[in-house]
């Protein structure tokens, strides 16, 4: 493929035109950004590209020529001759204590253990790998017309139907807005509401990302504590009564595993009402409660349009496809429609339209229920195994993970690098806590990248980890 050289010319420079290109290119030759073997234009194109004379690009690739930097045949074009490697400087790390930093250690891998990650061993790869194709060749084959900023109305369709079904929440097409993932989803509501300098509640601990979005919105945190039956509503009610916003994962908590009760679903959804109060429902896993069936989503029980529902495929196909979703209230679909035009429009088609045919021809059921079965039995392999060696009080499910708790005084997070060096990433407890002195530690073992035949193995592993730094 030809490279696109940015090759920025001066004509008022005593420096010839000839001499600027002949230096551009070796520069970028000398500093690696052309590797040997890269294809460079043809000097007929390149002198189109920079709007100069054709001899002018044809003098520059002489010289470049003689001196042994390129190399020119007919049948394989102008590429860069073959050349000592040349050293470039690798991309400087984050620094230290930037959320950048804390983002690439909880999403390293793949490892063993790693949350968030669906397992690869279920998908059907090769089926949907084949629909993605034919979709990127319909698009392609398209006119060339901008798509709509809401996403495309197939997969608008299939995500309304699918909601309906098997997340109790009634809604049409025009109030579903397609996202690059949660995060998306969740950046595209926050424009909209506007809440710049209110407080927000967030379940203390909870996902770190959706802690952080806030906090760029310059919103007031206010981390209320969970327990059993999920956000303890009134605690939030009493210490942050004035709070604009909830975000909350009332399917599953994250990263506990706890289902919202429905005495604090009606509580949170009459206040809410009562106040003005927006709240965002994350559904993190509503999908994939293994353990009876899957609790109806917040957004089902409301009736005075305070719920906006985000969802995401990134837990039951996969994070590549950076694709999501918010489910609007009726009367702000517009406004939704309007900030996604503008800031946030969709992924682009061809995802989506594979997406939909995945959704419509019945594959992405079939695949949740073989998804759930195979979860669960890994699941309770590694709760067994757990509580055999550490005991059962120290063992406990959430959602789809698995809660190792720690010795008192252990490193969550020394163990979690340490274990990183051996293929295994589970992700520290204490890092979803808001505040560091309630923070509790512990570490969080993914049920879906869990071994299916090392298990002991790995587990005896992390356990000596465990140890070493227990002592």
């Amino acid at each position: 493929m030809d490279q696109h050289l940015d090759l920025n010319l001066d004509r008022t420079a005593k420096v010839t035109l000839t001499e600027q290109i002949r230096r551009g290119v070796a520069k970028a030759i000398e500093t690696g950004v052309l590797a040997p073997g890269a294809r460079l234009p043809s000097w007929q194109d390149l002198a189109s590209q920079l709007g100069v004379a054709r001899g002018t690009v044809r003098l520059a690739y002489e010289k470049l020529a003689a001196a042994q930097l390129i190399e020119a045949a007919k049948a394989k074009g102008t590429r860069v001759a073959p050349r000592p490697r040349v050293g470039t400087k690798s991309e400087p790390a984050p620094d230290e204590g930037s959320f950048m930093l804390t983002y690439q250690e909880m999403t390293r891998g793949p490892a063993l253990f790693q949350m968030g990650i669906p397992s690869a061993e279920i998908f059907p790869a090769v089926l949907f790998a084949r629909i993605q194709a034919n979709a990127v060749r319909a698009t392609t084959s398209a006119p060339p017309l901008y798509p709509d900023p809401r996403g495309e109305i197939e997969l608008r369709r299939e995500v309304a139907g699918y909601l309906a079904v098997a997340r109790g929440i009634n809604c049409q097409p025009s109030q579903v807005i397609i996202t690059g993932g949660f995060c998306a989803g969740l950046g595209l509501t926050l424009a909209v509401l506007g809440l710049s300098g209110k407080t927000a509640w967030i379940e203390e601990p909870c996902f770190p990302w959706s802690r952080k979005a806030l906090e760029l919105a310059r919103l007031s945190v206010a981390p209320i504590p969970v327990d059993g039956e999920g956000i303890d509503v009134d605690h939030g009610i009493r210490h942050h009564p004035d709070a604009k916003l909830v975000v909350l994962t009332p399917g599953q908590q994250a990263p506990l595993g706890a289902t919202l009760s429905l005495d604090r679903r009606l509580r949170l959804l009459d206040w809410a009402a009562a106040n003005d109060v927006w709240v965002v429902e994350d559904d993190y896993l509503g999908e994939l409660q293994l353990s009876g069936g899957a609790a109806p989503a917040l957004a089902s029980l409301d009736r005075e349009g305070r719920v906006i529902h985000i969802g995401s495929f990134s837990k039951t196909i996969s994070p590549n496809i950076r694709l999501g979703f918010v489910v609007a209230p009726i009367d702000h679909a517009s406004r939704f429609a309007d900030v996604a035009a503008c800031l946030a429009p969709a992924p682009g088609p061809a995802v989506q339209l594979a997406t939909a045919e995945f959704m419509r021809e019945g594959h992405f059921i079939r695949h949740l229920r073989r998804t759930k079965r195979t979860y669960a039995a890994k699941r309770h392999a590694l709760v067994e195994y757990l509580r055999n060696v550490a005991g059962p009080e120290n063992v406990a499910t959430a959602g789809l993970a698995v809660l190792l708790k720690l010795p008192r005084g252990t490193s969550d997070v020394a163990v979690v690098q340490e274990a990183f060096a051996f293929g295994m990433s589970p992700s520290p407890l204490s890092t979803w806590y808001s505040s560091t002195p309630n923070a509790e530690t512990g570490l969080l073992l993914g049920v879906a990248t869990s071994p299916s035949h090392s298990l002991e193995a790995s587990c005896d592993r992390l356990f000596d980890i465990v140890r070493r730094f227990s002592a």
